[in-house]
């Protein structure tokens, strides 16, 4: 195969496309790779791409040829050839649906090109003959699975193949189309845990976003038999059924919403019939003993997500008023169940909190005070039955509200009798009576209206049991209570409810706690709670990160089934890294105070800059991102927003360093911080945007957000640039979105998409030279895209003018910024050299100015752009060598090459092309001007 002798990219280029042209693909392809490596210059590289993808065709390497062609389109997603090439490539991959997107794409912009018809005629016939086989192989694979004498291993991969089958729309028609599912009916009562997970996968392929298949399967397969499996033992199935309903719900409601229901457009009835039922069916699922714990779990969070109203702008809080009046009872029979007595349904460590949330959403989703009414009443009915066995399940019920909807778990502790109970259940002999009284108890301590009267009577009782309890799991408790009462102080160092130095010492009792295995694990979660109290300490703080064991057994206690635990870790955690917003006093006031003896609220020395750097270390260290990472994946009512915003604010004090950041992308933070920057508390999101800021601005992204994901940081960096948003915030925003807009044009297309270019327009006029720098660099790199050369190409806006203008300004980063983008403008868009006289009279100063600059990076800008100047504009061309600017590129081009490099190289050219328009005599030596009439 030839040889390629090329120095540079073009004549190496020059030498593929011979040897292409006479049958040596091979040799071709190592020129084009060769010339890859030293083009420095997108357009060429794309040229590149797209040759080097024909050769791999030819060499039947059709992975690398779509590879190729794909990045060829990145830059140029007008490139036809490119685009039938990777359509040749996609066909041959089998990927036969994408290939024809892209050939029909060819045929539309050339629609008399022969070659393009006839690869989309061969693709129609493909795809027919794929759909045909199809049928034939779903026919094929329910026999096999109904075939009782077929061997099991066979079994499972024709699952697994009606799993992937039902993904694909065509697929998805088939298997329903061919009684599908009356055969998942039976595969769902199969006793091998994978077929069942198999068949609940392949429906949720059959009803993502499609209305009248999901109504028709609800019929079909009916609710109990879907809530039967959801219910039963095996964890991975219960989700699997839960996430199957999830995407049921979905497809109803969404149905609803729409005019066109479903991708087909026949008009279907209502759903609501069907959403009632599907409903009533879960809400029966609460109270009834055959229901396993993580069952009941899934059918809390499927009513959590279901109904209440997703934006309080929708005035329909039907389904709502619906649940309360039909389920409300059967919710509080689960909030009343003590699990440690024998006579309620299965629960897990989850249920109780998962309980709170739930009463909680639907007493906020209620609109006016009848409605609450009536949810009080039929909560104080619950309570004060005179049925209720023992009045535990009495006070374990007002325990559940007390977490939940606040006010209505006081209106039942004001009835006749509640709170007595408490108290003497404090003291009782029963253990089990004693933990839920002491549980209920510190409940009720956070809310204020009962807060004065625990504190009078609940101090000096949970003190006692702190101090003569025979079991740990009250003492923890009692502990807790203590801490909740004591911590009225907040941060603030000198209000101190406990003696001096006691503080120190519940902690290390906290830690002891926690660290004991023989302890359950609920107990150690109250360890945990005590904690997060006593964390306001400073010493405490500086305690609890030297103590590894115990650290470690938090961070596994965040990782476990029991979510509970998550807003008491993500509180501690806040409080450890001072990620607390922090009201800072005012100075006067201060010292007003101090002058009329006031308290004055003082700052531990502990709590110190670097004080908190070094804890920060040593959680990093200790593994605090995996831990958080964890807490984050839970699909659980536990993860409330207050915990995700918790969360975020850790996360963003843990990347405050730019040498610790590599650390927290590499445990996983970065993925991790996406969903919390989109679902969260207002401050949550904000605090989760800088945080995915910070890392995108000194990590690669592509390796820091991997695949598609990077996609996903664009919208909440884009959320960043938001005036009510600090500065600080503004600026790291925009330095992220620059280092996007660099990768490609896909990244490019989803910035603007999200309404960026405009305001990164805007900070272009900020105050503060840093950001408007910085938005200026984005901008550069945003206007690689042609959709941002039109923006500066319209007539009638001073976009060019601010570029060329900012070229002369004082601020060397600015200039190089906008030096930058006027060397792209010009060069991707010559029309635009004519109009920059026409922007400022002081257009040439400017450039001169730039080409005669200290700064290499200028000079080179400069000289680029003159280059565009010249080569596009004759008469502009001749006021150039009218001024200076002749003796400054005589200059650089004389300039030493090797060390000068490209800028010689440049100016060289520069002088050349006025040679070409005949302007000057030669290029060599001593230029002299041409005259007219030579």
């Amino acid at each position: 195969s030839g040889d390629c002798g090329g120095q540079d990219a073009a004549t190496l280029r020059e030498e593929g496309n011979h040897l292409f042209k006479s049958g040596d693909a091979q040799g071709a392809l190592s020129c084009y790779t060769k010339a890859l490596k030293l083009s420095g210059d997108q357009t060429e590289a794309a040229v590149l791409h797209r040759n080097r993808a024909a050769c791999y065709l030819k060499l039947e390497d059709y992975a690398k040829a779509e590879a190729d062609a794909s990045k060829a389109l990145d830059s140029d997603p007008g490139d036809i050839k490119a685009r039938f090439r990777r359509a040749q490539a996609l066909q041959k991959l089998g990927r036969l649906d994408q290939a024809f997107l892209d050939a029909q794409k060819c045929a539309q912009l050339e629609p008399k090109n022969k070659a393009f018809q006839e690869l989309l005629r061969l693709l129609g016939t493909q795809i027919q003959q794929k759909l045909s086989s199809t049928d034939a192989r779903v026919q094929q694979m329910f026999k096999l699975l109904l075939d009782d004498s077929a061997q099991l291993s066979d079994k499972q991969k024709a699952a697994q193949n009606l799993v992937v089958l039902s993904r694909e729309d065509a697929g998805a028609e088939q298997v329903f189309r061919n009684d599908g599912v009356k055969l998942l009916q039976k595969l769902l009562a199969s006793h091998h845990e994978d077929i069942v997970l198999s068949a609940l996968r392949t429906l949720v392929g059959l009803c993502t976003g499609h209305q009248s298949r999901t109504m028709a399967i609800v019929h079909e397969l009916g609710m109990p038999q879907l809530c039967a499996v959801m219910g039963s033992g095996a964890s991975a199935v219960s989700l699997a059924a839960c996430h199957l309903l999830q995407v049921m719900f979905e497809a109803l409601t969404e149905g609803m919403k729409r005019d066109i229901r479903g991708k087909d457009e026949a008009i279907l009835p209502e759903p609501s019939r069907e959403l009632r039922s599907m409903l009533q069916h879960l809400l029966d699922m609460m109270p009834a003993a055959t229901v396993s714990g993580p069952g009941r779990d899934s059918a809390i969070n499927l009513l959590v997500k279901q109904v209440p109203r997703k934006s309080l702008r929708n005035p329909d809080n039907s389904v709502t008023l619906w649940t309360v009046d039909h389920g409300l009872k059967k919710v509080l029979e689960v909030a009343g169940t003590v699990p440690e007595l024998a006579d309620g349904p299965p629960l897990t460590d989850n249920t109780p909190m998962s309980c709170s949330v739930l009463l909680n959403k639907l007493y906020d989703d209620l609109k006016c005070d009848s409605e609450r009414e009536n949810f009080n009443r039929l909560c104080e009915e619950y309570v004060h039955q005179p049925a209720l066995e023992s009045k535990v399940r009495a006070i374990q019920a007002v325990s559940v509200l007390l977490q939940g909807p606040s006010d209505v778990g006081n209106r039942t502790l004001e009835l006749s009798g509640v709170m007595e109970t408490v108290i003497a259940m404090c003291a009782s002999e029963n253990l089990i009576h004693q933990q839920v009284a002491v549980e209920t108890l510190i409940h009720a301590a956070g809310k204020a209206k009962r807060a004065s009267f625990i504190t009078a009577n609940g101090v000096a009782l949970l003190k006692d049991l702190y101090k003569t309890s025979e079991n740990d799991r009250i003492r923890v408790r009692a502990l807790v209570g203590l801490c909740k009462l004591g911590s009225a102080g907040g941060t603030d160092f000198s209000m101190k409810q406990f003696a001096e130095g006691s503080t120190l010492k519940l902690a290390k009792q906290c830690r002891k706690w926690l660290c004991n295995d023989s302890l359950p694990a609920t107990s150690r979660r109250w360890a945990v709670e005590g904690l997060a109290y006593l964390t306001f300490d400073a010493d405490v703080k500086e305690d609890l990160v030297e103590d590894k064991k115990a650290l470690n057994a938090m961070f596994e206690l965040a990782k476990s089934e029991d979510k509970t635990v998550l807003f008491a870790v993500g509180s501690t955690l806040v409080n450890c890294t001072n990620s607390y917003d922090v009201e800072k006093p005012d100075p006067q006031l201060v010292e007003l105070a101090k002058y009329a003896k006031q308290h004055v609220p003082e700052e531990h020395p502990k709590d110190a800059q670097s004080f908190v750097e070094k804890r920060l270390l040593k959680l990093l260290q200790a593994g605090v991102v995996s831990a958080l990472v964890c807490m984050v994946k839970q699909e659980s009512p536990a993860l409330t927003d207050a915990c995700k915003e918790c969360i975020a604010r850790v996360f963003l004090a843990l990347v405050e360093r730019q040498e610790d950041r590599g650390m927290v992308v590499a445990q996983g933070g970065g993925k991790a911080l996406i969903p919390l920057a989109t679902e969260n508390t207002d401050v949550g999101k904000v605090k989760a945007s800088q945080a995915l800021a910070k890392i995108t601005i000194t990590s690669n992204p592509e390796i820091a957000f991997p695949g598609e994901r990077i996609y996903e940081v664009v919208r909440p960096l884009v959320n960043l640039l938001h005036l009510e948003c600090t500065l600080l915030q503004n600026f790291e925003a925009l330095m992220a979105l620059t280092n996007l807009a660099g990768i490609n044009e896909r990244l490019r297309s989803k910035i603007i998409k999200e309404k960026a270019v405009s305001k990164v327009e805007g900070y272009m006029f900020e105050e503060h030279e840093l950001v408007r720098a910085a938005a200026t660099e984005c901008m550069c790199n945003l206007a690689l895209s042609t959709e941002v050369q039109k923006l500066f190409l319209a007539t009638g806006n001073d976009r060019l003018k601010l570029v060329v203008l900012f070229c002369g300004e004082e601020d060397e980063r600015l200039r190089k910024a906008a030096a930058g983008t006027l060397a792209m403008l010009t060069a991707e868009q010559p029309e635009l050299c004519a109009r920059i006289p026409g922007t400022t009279s002081h257009w040439l100063e400017i450039l001169q100015a730039l080409l005669l600059s200290d700064s290499q990076d200028l000079r080179h800008r400069g000289v680029v752009i003159a280059l565009n100047i010249m080569q596009a504009e004759r008469d502009l061309t001749e006021k150039l060598m009218e001024s200076e600017a002749l003796e400054i590129l005589s200059v650089m081009a004389k300039e030493d090459t090797d060390a000068r490099g490209p800028i010689s190289k440049i100016a060289q050219q520069c002088l050349e092309v006025a040679v070409r328009y005949g302007i000057i005599k030669s290029a060599e030596g001593r230029v002299g001007k041409a005259t007219s009439d030579s």
